[in-house]
């Protein structure tokens, strides 16, 4: 993924024939595959006064997300140009715009300590005070006994930040989710082996995602391989690992085993990749209720 700015956005948007516009976001595809699943989940996050933060809003609300919103930006709503080709895979340029614009002011202590997991999408790490706010939200999750969670997101954003991402991973993380790419770019390593190796070193589990190879579930003592559900066509891969820690956490929420947990965040994963767009177009929890 390469950040753009907002003229970039604007002269792509305005270029771009044939199009399919729906709400995404990481951490609000999370979300949404929580509620799905049958969960509780809150979002917390910025929109701009204008016609995308206000559809987005309705989106996540339907959704049944709970969307706390801080005060409007009066930056442009954020925005993600996604290029699927035939094999379902994807290049994606981002614009941050009013996410950019999140600050320590807007987290809610609060609903924090009510939560019983803190999911955080690694993409915020790109601006200051929105890490600022993340650090402060953790500190609030880990001084309130919660599970704190993080997504790496994005191999590119992992080689900007790594050592910040690691010390962050070793003082707050107890759950973190990335791909084999990603998670072998945060230690530079070759093997996924020794990156599951020096995962266990500084988290109590981790999640990698590998695409067709299923999952891998890390945890202190014992390692568990998850494999990908079968899917007769697949189309875009955009919002599978969201969906995948959508699935997990909710299964971590039921107290289920970390295997199982694995296991219903393929199976919400596999839904997503059988059409585009990053959000569930399924009832996600009739995919899922035989385990749980």
């Amino acid at each position: 993924m390469a950040l753009i700015d907002a003229s970039k956005a604007e002269e792509l948007y305005s270029i771009l024939n044939n199009v399919s516009e729906v709400s995404g976001g990481s951490a609000a595809n999370t979300c949404t595959v929580l509620s799905s699943l049958g969960g509780n989940s809150a979002f917390l996050g910025k929109t701009g006064k204008d016609q995308l933060g206000k559809i987005f809003k309705k989106d996540i609300s339907d959704n049944g997300v709970y969307f706390e919103e801080s005060g409007f930006s009066s930056t442009p709503t954020a925005r993600c140009f996604v290029f699927v080709t035939p094999d379902a895979e994807r290049t994606m340029q981002t614009f941050l715009g009013a996410c950019a614009d999140m600050t320590p002011d807007d987290i809610d202590q609060n609903l924090i300590e009510r939560s019983a997991v803190t999911y955080i999408e690694g993409y915020l790490w790109d601006t200051p005070k929105a890490r600022e706010a993340i650090l402060l939200a953790a500190g609030f999750a880990s001084s309130a006994k919660k599970i704190v969670s993080l997504s790496l997101s994005d191999s590119f954003c992992v080689d900007r930040h790594r050592d910040s991402f690691i010390d962050f991973i070793k003082n707050h993380v107890d759950l973190l989710f990335a791909n084999e790419d990603e998670i072998k770019a945060l230690f530079e390593l070759s093997s996924i082996k020794d990156a599951l190796n020096r995962c266990r070193e500084i988290c109590e589990i981790s999640a990698i995602t590998r695409g067709g190879m299923g999952s891998i579930v890390n945890c202190k003592n014992e390692t568990y391989e998850i494999e990908a559900e079968p899917v007769k066509n697949i189309l875009d891969t955009t919002g599978a690992g969201d969906a995948y820690a959508g699935g997990f956490i909710r299964g971590l929420a039921l107290q289920k085993h970390p295997s199982i947990c694995g296991k219903i965040g393929s199976v919400a994963a596999s839904e997503i990749i059988s059409h585009f767009g990053a959000r569930p177009e399924k009832d996600l929890y009739t995919l899922i209720k035989d385990l749980i």
